[in-house]
């Protein structure tokens, strides 16, 4: 039997998760972590949120959410999590949770289904053989996992592999190899330090060109605030940004992204901004950095020989509703 959302599951579904999810490597919840992430969020619907039964008892959970101020939220709702207890993880049971989903997904207009790292109910997860270093949220759904199989049989499209990177910081230095590039970007006059805004302008501008709101949202606001941001900027117009250089509680790095404008790409400053993003994080004391990016991503080899190693892969994946 499935049911929606009623708060008195709360409990069984936590133990269920702390018994099945974190084999998938998810990090465990308490009843405050499940109603931060879950039942709290801004996006939570509780027709969108279903448990499966067993004699009353709860050996199943699944949940989605949907809006339209999400990105891609006029067209789709986002498949959360599907967990099933010890002995209950049959095809049968999981894909009608996942069902369900969808069903509630066409109710609300929405022409498809979607696992991606837009889905604001951020799952956190920890990084496989480290001393419990965790990232905030999963980029898609882990590969070989339950849910990733219930998709694939269920038709869904596997659209991209998300890799995620882990790199711990004690013994990074930049190599050589950058500063030769920074030496001959140097002679165009580009430079790669830290924003100081009494000698760095344009910035404003240089967000406005690279059009992604995030971006602009947080690297404007260390602008005002003085949060660290690394800058390639050309005779002190700032051309690109890595940042902004924050230490999470965890120990984690915590950067919003890094971004070159256009017509100053071809300098090397994609690569000369990251390494001294990484640096920046060992100067404040950071333990790790954890990001994803696309296996087929050129920056993929940037990440590799600043030291990044792939720990964990996740599948973005979509299957069109009404199909």
């Amino acid at each position: 039997m499935i049911a929606t959302w009623n708060d008195r599951y709360a409990d069984e579904v936590i133990a269920v998760w702390n018994e099945v999810a974190v084999r998938d490597g998810y990090k465990e919840m308490t009843a405050e972590s499940f109603a931060g992430i879950i039942t709290g969020n801004v996006y939570f619907d509780p027709l969108c949120a279903f448990v499966s039964l067993e004699d009353g008892r709860v050996v199943g959970f699944a949940c989605g959410c949907a809006g339209d101020d999400l990105p891609l939220g006029d067209v789709a709702g986002y498949i959360t999590c599907v967990v099933l207890a010890d002995g209950f993880e049959d095809a049968e049971r999981a894909e009608a949770l996942v069902r369900a989903m969808e069903a509630r997904f066409v109710e609300l207009g929405k022409k498809q289904a979607d696992t991606l790292f837009f889905n604001p109910m951020q799952l956190p997860w920890y990084v496989p053989d480290t001393p419990r270093h965790e990232h905030n949220n999963a980029p898609g759904v882990p590969t070989g996992s339950l849910l990733h199989k219930t998709l694939q049989r269920l038709g869904y499209v596997e659209r991209a592999i998300q890799c995620a990177m882990y790199l711990p910081l004690g013994g990074f230095e930049v190599p050589e190899s950058i500063l030769a590039k920074e030496e001959k970007a140097a002679a165009s006059g580009y430079r790669v330090e830290m924003l100081d805004a009494a000698k760095h302008g344009g910035v404003h501008e240089m967000l406005e060109a690279l059009g992604n709101p995030l971006w602009k949202k947080e690297i404007g606001r260390s602008l005002e605030d003085g949060t660290p941001v690394v800058v390639a900027a050309l005779q002190g117009r700032v051309v690109g940004f890595a940042g902004p250089v924050v230490r999470q509680a965890n120990g984690r790095g915590y950067f919003a992204g890094i971004g070159v404008e256009k017509e100053h790409e071809g300098h090397g400053l994609g690569s000369s901004l990251f390494f001294r993003l990484c640096e920046a994080f060992q100067s404040i004391g950071t333990d790790y950095m954890s990001l994803y990016t696309g296996s087929n991503n050129p920056a993929l080899r940037i990440y590799e020989r600043a030291g990044f190693r792939t720990a964990k892969t996740f599948a973005t994946m979509r299957r069109e509703l009404g199909q």
